[in-house]
């Protein structure tokens, strides 16, 4: 069969920001599962246009909630000409039954298991409405993604070490969708895949690098040889104590660690859930992550229950206090399916339905303690002074051990997310 696979997204621009983005792992990853026998062309929205008119046996679509409702335009499109579509990814699977409205099959949950068995079905006729795993894969079946298909981006290629999150924030969806299991991958198996990868950086596209450190030791401890520069998730309370760690990461090719700092505020960090986070512990585990030749790069969400206007000056002199090489600021957001959804829901709190405004740039939900233009305007405040070009360009030529490689990746992702928050992110 020919097969398409495609990642929508509601406003492609497919210009030079888009670029500077991650290819979609999911992806390459779903074209890895596909037997041999099929062809397999995956699309990203962001980086081309949908082949709309081209002939496929079947289309696979895969999205977030944001870009949920383009995804369906383009399988009702698709079914129109008779071409079947199923629908995979982390919408699907915490919505089959509305997926299921716009598509002839949906995957729940991950696919190594499953896909293969609904593309079977379809060849013979027996297309199964829902497809769900009955057991979480294991990791020695998780193939190498395609790395050689699909957008190329010459900084930098996602790859994924492990599966699961035992951690259960309130408003995350991931232990949902891969479960709460850790699942490492062979460490072997990994470093075949990285050695397949022509980029010299590379994304690690895992919850967290840290929930299992013995894994991440071993990992990086083999990895220190392949001239390879890596970024990685991790959580606050190991990267503020383990010092072995950090010099591994350090020495395997670590330069970047991304870390959800969330919340100044303990209350927020608590009622989320987010049992790995304590504030006290925000200073030192920066600090360390610096001193072993590491950036850092901090996500913040605002919209907790516990913010107030007061909130967005205290973080913004925190970030200089800290010195952070880069930070994120979002919105909270309830993705349904989630325990936050659930408790707005119950709480009456839910102002929408309406998928496209679950991007972490709106509002949906009903605030406490801030109203809807405080929370706003404290995050454009931030992002301003944050990204202002002075302050893109001092960042640019700190903490990089002399390497013009992280200076011009500083530089360049910098002025990009600046650019991100002054046309999209806060004007949505």
């Amino acid at each position: 069969m020919k097969i398409l696979l495609l990642s929508p997204h509601p406003h492609a621009k497919h210009g030079l920001f888009a670029r500077l983005t991650y290819p979609s792992l999911t992806l390459k990853q779903l074209a890895a599962i596909i037997p041999k026998e099929h062809t397999v062309q995956i699309v990203d929205e962001r980086f081309e246009s949908v082949p709309v008119h081209n002939q496929y046996d079947a289309v696979g679509i895969t999205s977030l909630t944001y870009n949920s409702l383009r995804g369906y335009e383009l399988a009702d499109m698709f079914r129109a000409q008779g071409i079947k579509v199923f629908f995979g990814g982390y919408h699907a699977s915490l919505l089959p039954e509305e997926v299921k409205q716009h598509a002839d099959s949906v995957i729940i949950g991950e696919s190594e298991y499953t896909l293969p068995k609904l593309l079977n079905d379809l060849e013979q006729n027996t297309l199964q409405p829902f497809y769900r795993s009955e057991q979480l894969v294991r990791a020695e079946d998780i193939p190498a993604a395609r790395h050689d298909i699909g957008s190329y981006n010459p900084f930098n290629e996602p790859i994924q070490a492990s599966r699961g999150c035992p951690t259960g924030c309130e408003f995350c969806a991931m232990n949902i969708v891969e479960g709460k299991i850790f699942r490492g991958r062979p460490v072997d198996h990994m470093i075949d895949e990285i050695k397949s990868i022509k980029t010299k950086s590379i994304f690690f596209a895992d919850a967290s690098l840290t929930i299992n450190p013995n894994y991440s030791k071993e990992l990086f401890k083999e990895a220190k040889n392949l001239n390879k520069y890596f970024e990685c998730f991790g959580n606050i309370n190991v990267l503020s104590r383990d010092d072995e760690f950090l010099k591994l990461a350090s020495d395997a090719g670590v330069i970047n660690w991304y870390v959800g700092i969330e919340s100044l505020s303990q209350e927020n960090i608590d009622q989320a859930g987010k049992g790995t986070n304590k504030v006290e512990n925000y200073s030192k585990a920066i600090r360390k992550i610096q001193d072993h030749g590491m950036m850092i790069t901090g996500f913040f969400m605002f919209g907790f229950d516990f913010d107030t206007v007061e909130t967005f000056p205290k973080t913004l002199q925190a970030i200089y206090d800290w010195g952070l090489d880069e930070v994120s600021f979002s919105i909270v957001t309830p993705y349904p399916g989630t325990r936050l959804f659930e408790r707005y829901d119950r709480e009456n709190r839910i102002l929408c339905r309406d998928w496209s405004r679950f991007g972490e740039g709106n509002v949906n939900y009903q605030l406490k303690g801030i109203t809807e233009q405080q929370l706003l305007e404290g995050i454009r405040m931030m992002a301003m002074d944050y990204y202002s070009v002075p302050n893109c360009i001092r960042r640019s030529f700190t903490n990089t051990n002399h390497s013009m490689y992280r200076v011009f990746v500083k530089l360049i992702r910098n002025f990009s997310v600046r650019s991100f928050y002054m046309h999209e992110k806060l004007t949505i």
